[in-house]
């Protein structure tokens, strides 16, 4: 039997385009799961790892640094020593910034450390210094330094009141020589911030925003291209459809469509997971002071865009989506049944994940207009210099041409695919 009943090659219809279209939202929107993934998911994942994130971390190291720790003693510090290491700094408010830690005699401080019976353990080798022109004393520090909660806590603490003690002492040695404490420092460094603001917002987790939002276009693409291609070609609906009176070129733009639309949907609702990331996180900063505050501006991760730069990313998004579907379309028509397409599939996970990921190190790179015109990667540097507020025109137009060129180029060769029985029927 042939399938090609096309009448006379002649311009797409847009309402023959609109009607496959629309076939393949409907089969979409049945599936409530399909939905879950593309809009309830962007709106709950995104905020928990922007959010949930720096908030976890700034929770761990703040609760650290604010909560007493356990440190084992070998030898006799000084007292002076001990008294520092074991009373709290506070605001004038009294509000704790670093609490002190309770000192435990310990015999074997390795033991005790491996163990768990103290944080952190100190071993005086010998007589510290009390007073300045003393001999100098070695201290050694136990922790286990492969540990965050123990790097956080006890050992950071001991590393900073160490610091202090050794400035006490360097002090008083050279107040004997009628020297006063700014000799340490001849030349201060005063640290001036030069990020934007936007920048500052974006922070270290900048490079989650366009990775999070590529992997809701693949899994907002993926339902739909795969049963529109491989599904139907299993369930025999597609042959239906290519004897009908439509041309092939119809059936890829419809179903190119409607596999961009749930994708671009998908999108839409991640880039409103961000902004809704965004206002939660100003919001807890506002009545959270304090540092895991600190730390949460720090780590940022948010997404606070201006009517251009948000256009800049809905047109990436877009072109995006078209590229990734046609790409996911191109795949499922060569498979023979909806498992096998999505075995061939697995491997866009890594076109996305890793190249996202890579993104955390964009500061090295050399972003040449090359690598701006290369499709999806392209995008990706787009958007992270438009959440980071720094971004030019040239780029977003070479990211946008480069997305709809791999658009172009990957729907011929399903057009092509569209032509062949032997791709068609080879189920």
């Amino acid at each position: 039997m042939r399938a090609d009943r096309t009448p006379p090659r002649a311009g797409l219809r847009p309402g023959m385009v609109w009607q496959i279209a629309l076939r393949d939202l409907i089969t979409t929107l049945r599936d409530r799961r399909t939905l879950n993934a593309t809009i309830l998911m962007p709106l709950i994942l995104i905020p928990l790892l922007t959010l949930g994130l720096p908030l976890l971390m700034g929770n761990l190291i703040g609760g650290q640094q604010q909560s007493r720790q356990q440190l084992g003693v070998v030898g006799t510090l000084p007292e002076s020593l001990r008294a520092a290491l074991s009373s709290d700094e506070r605001l004038p408010d009294g509000t704790v910034t670093r609490a002190g830690v309770d000192l435990v005699p310990v015999t074997d401080p390795l033991t005790a450390v491996q163990d768990g019976t103290v944080d952190a353990a100190v071993q005086a080798a010998g007589p510290l210094p009390t007073r300045a022109g003393d001999a100098t004393g070695t201290l050694k520090l136990y922790a286990k330094l492969s540990n965050l909660r123990a790097q956080t806590g006890a050992y950071s603490k001991v590393q900073d009141v160490i610091q202090g003690y050794n400035r006490q002492l360097t002090v008083q040695r050279l107040s004997t020589l009628g020297l006063g404490a700014d000799t340490l420092e001849p030349v201060r460094i005063q640290p001036v911030d030069a990020s934007s603001a936007q920048e500052r917002r974006s922070g270290q987790l900048a490079f989650l925003i366009p990775m999070l939002m590529m992997q809701f276009i693949l899994a907002g693409a993926l339902a739909t291209a795969l049963d529109a291609t491989a599904g139907e070609k299993e369930r025999g609906t597609l042959e239906s459809l290519l004897v009908a009176p439509v041309r092939r070129a119809e059936v890829v733009a419809g179903k190119l469509l409607a596999t961009a639309t749930t994708a671009l949907t998908s999108a839409a609702f991640s880039v409103a997971g961000f902004l809704l990331s965004g206002v939660a996180m100003r919001l807890y900063q506002e009545n959270n002071p304090g540092q895991s505050s600190q730390i949460v501006q720090a780590m940022g991760g948010q997404l606070s865009l201006n009517p251009t730069a948000l256009l800049t990313v809905l047109g990436i998004a877009l072109t995006t989506a078209l590229l990734i579907s046609s790409l996911i379309i191109l795949i499922g028509i060569y498979a023979r049944t909806f498992k096998e397409a999505q075995t061939y599939v697995a491997p866009i996970n890594l076109l996305v994940v890793l190249p996202a990921v890579m993104l955390q190190f964009a500061d090295f790179l050399n972003a040449s207009a090359a690598l701006y015109a290369t499709p999806l990667i392209g995008g990706m540097l787009t958007i992270l210099d438009t959440v980071k507020g720094s971004p030019d025109a040239a780029h977003a137009a070479l990211a946008v041409a480069g997305n709809l060129g791999g658009t172009l180029l990957f729907s011929l060769l399903a057009l092509r695919s569209f032509g062949r029985e032997e791709v068609i029927f080879r189920n």
